[in-house]
């Protein structure tokens, strides 16, 4: 396969670029959230994107086009190729599922088969990274200021029983140490007990990245190993922001960079170009439970609302257009998930896509 690769292409490929490119052969896709009942999504203001990231769709049976992106170089000189983008290849796969019920474990498990299983995004031998969000070590699971720790486990069982090489769990708090986060979170017992690792975010393994298609920001320091990871998978929960209105997938990944507090300067724009970079492979939303007021934080059960919900896609902006609802707003409402859509990342417009909801 290697070598029928490098025929088609041209030039050397990498054990990364070939995974993208064919070893890996399928997608990506899952989501996170402010205040009041669902809605129906009805947000049509910005077309699809002609052109989606690389994670978007790919499928087994038929191959999809792909544009290579220019070479990326990183301060310390090595070569990265940013993601390529990838045309839909099927208007009956599932974009975009949503699984409510009260069992987290079980409604994860139903949004992922609903898409096509973890094996259209994790394959035998990967690197898989989860990302999901452990701002602070300030309260336990129940007050949703962290993602769900169920949740959690149950992508790392699938990733394993998948085949996948390492899965590593990871987060940079901004509230306590990473490993009182970690502790207090739920997520560190969880993930040992699934047979996944934490890891503990070094200081030395951030490097500065160019970004090609930033509109704000052309560079920034990311967390090199999430950008080699073979598969990045953004878990974050949805939650109330006071300066961002919500934190979903989008806001999720600013746990993956070196001076965070530098993008909440024209936070919408500049989240949208770092996601121009990151491309997560799969964005799983954790809405089990939602903070609907004083997040990102929260500390009060009053503030937290059951909603036993799971969104998951392989579009990181449909996955947040379809968070926003529950919170009784819509995709363009969120700054950061609008400038995404307008930069071609994904789509706002939910009618023009295959949504699947399930009752688990």
């Amino acid at each position: 396969m290697v070598a029928k690769l490098h025929k088609v292409s041209r030039r050397r490929l990498s054990r990364r670029e070939f995974l993208k490119l064919g070893g890996a052969a399928t997608a990506s896709a899952l989501l996170a959230g402010c205040a009041g009942q669902a809605v129906s999504p009805t947000d049509t203001s910005i077309q699809a994107p002609t052109s989606l990231p690389t994670s978007l769709l790919e499928t087994p049976a038929r191959a999809p086009t792909q544009t290579l992106n220019p070479t990326l170089t990183s301060s310390a000189g090595t070569p990265e190729e940013s993601p390529l983008p990838v045309t839909p290849t099927s208007a009956n796969l599932t974009y975009l599922a949503v699984a409510h019920g009260s069992d987290p474990e079980t409604i994860t498990k139903t949004a992922l088969a609903a898409l096509g299983g973890i094996e259209r995004f994790v394959k035998s031998g990967n690197n898989v990274i989860l990302k999901p969000n452990i701002c602070t070590d300030y309260n336990p699971p129940e007050y949703a200021s962290t993602t769900n720790p169920t949740v959690v486990a149950t992508l790392v069982k699938l990733c394993l029983g998948a085949g996948a090489r390492r899965v590593r769990v990871m987060d940079n708090p901004f509230g306590g140490t990473a490993e009182s986060a970690y502790a207090i979170s739920g997520i560190a017992e969880a993930v040992k007990s699934a047979g996944g690792e934490m890891e503990v975010m070094s200081p030395v393994k951030y490097a500065r990245f160019d970004i090609p298609q930033g509109k704000d920001i052309k560079s920034w320091e990311f967390y090199r190993d999430i950008l080699e990871a073979d598969v990045l998978i953004n878990v974050p929960i949805a939650k109330h922001h006071s300066l961002a209105r919500l934190t979903l997938g989008g806001k999720n990944m600013l746990g993956v960079i070196n001076s965070a507090n530098m993008i909440h300067q024209n936070l919408g724009q500049r989240i949208a170009d770092l996601l121009s970079r990151i491309r997560p492979a799969l964005t799983v939303i954790d809405a089990v439970r939602i903070l609907v007021a004083h997040g990102p934080t929260g500390g009060s059960l009053n503030d937290v609302k059951q909603t036993n919900t799971i969104i998951a896609s392989p579009d990181i902006v449909a996955a947040d257009a379809y968070g926003t609802t529950l919170f009784g707003l819509t995709g363009a409402d969120i700054s950061y998930v609008k400038a995404s859509a307008e930069m071609g990342l994904g789509t706002l417009d939910l009618n023009s896509i295959k949504v699947e909801e399930i009752n688990g």
